[in-house]
């Protein structure tokens, strides 16, 4: 289990930093948001695509034991525990991550802008 040494929430960037000695990530609350370990967004088997949160933050974090962080976003979103070894995963492969992300938006013909609505035209 890998534990972080340092945990900075930075609420004006809109991230999450994480040190681990050496190591440090940081990582955007709108990648944690849509990565969250919550039953509405990993679904009951298959993931549920969250779209149009490109605007959010991060309001709180706090400890759940020794094991895990809850993250409380300012779109209202606040459950799922973020396991230490869960945020050392998503903070090792945030690139590939968000790439699939970005992949997975793009089929399903959805946006990170809320305000946006993408229209397929069937020529």
């Amino acid at each position: 289990m890998r534990v972080p040494t340092a945990i900075k929430l930075r609420k004006a960037s809109k991230t999450l930093d994480l040190e681990y000695g050496a190591e440090r990530y940081s990582l955007p609350a709108e990648f944690l948001r849509v990565h969250s370990p919550s039953a509405e967004v990993q679904g009951h088997g298959t993931p549920v695509l969250q779209y149009g949160k490109i605007g959010v933050g991060l309001s709180k974090v706090e400890a759940a034991g020794n094991y895990a962080l809850k993250l409380t976003f300012d779109d209202g979103h606040d459950s799922g525990l973020f396991s230490w070894d869960y945020l050392y995963q998503l903070a090792t492969h945030q690139k590939q991550l968000w790439a699939e992300y970005l992949e997975q938006l793009a089929a399903a013909g959805r946006s990170r802008d809320p305000s946006e609505s993408v229209v397929r035209l069937m020529l």
